[in-house]
């Protein structure tokens, strides 16, 4: 059962690399990890360079508080940083 103090965390999976999606966002726009850093502690994200660092090679899982912060840092929604593509296996039935 989850308390005042527990923390919602995304687990990333072999077909979801989150990580990797935020690095190619954050890439594309000429974001430095540091830069990134920085913007996610002023919107109230408490996350070291380290611990971004995991984050974007998989061996850490965000929290959603994270992801919401990304998604506003970067411009972009949820669909992007976990990469949605239209699949049959999502796609509802008819």
């Amino acid at each position: 059962m989850k308390n005042g103090e527990s923390i919602d965390r995304i687990i990333q999976v072999n077909d979801v690399s989150i990580g990797k999606n935020i690095a190619k966002i954050r890439k594309s726009i000429n974001i430095k990890q540091i830069d990134m850093v920085a913007k996610l502690q002023t919107n109230g994200v408490d996350i070291s360079i380290y611990s971004y660092n995991r984050i974007e090679k998989g061996t850490q899982n965000p929290t959603v508080s994270f992801l919401y912060a990304c998604c506003y840092i970067l411009g972009c929604d949820m669909n992007k940083i976990f990469d949605f593509k239209k699949d049959a296996k999502f796609t509802e039935k008819q």
